[in-house]
């Protein structure tokens, strides 16, 4: 039960991190990402930033199972 806190404690100053680069830096996009804009209308979608944090999240989780 202690690794389930501790990894719950870690995973969320994660969060809190990510989070404040974000909302500091105002998101950032990696390239490959899709970004169209046209007149008023703006459309984003994060590929590339959705595989990377995927793959981080799924090296720390294996990390923390061992």
């Amino acid at each position: 039960m202690q690794d389930l806190g501790k990894m719950l404690v870690i995973a969320g100053l994660a969060l809190a991190i990510i989070g404040a680069v974000i909302w500091l830096g105002k998101g950032f996009r990696l390239p490959g990402d899709i970004y169209l804009e046209r007149g008023n209308f703006s459309f984003g979608f994060p590929v590339v930033t959705c595989i990377v944090v995927s793959l981080v999240i799924t090296v720390l989780l294996n990390l923390f199972r061992r």
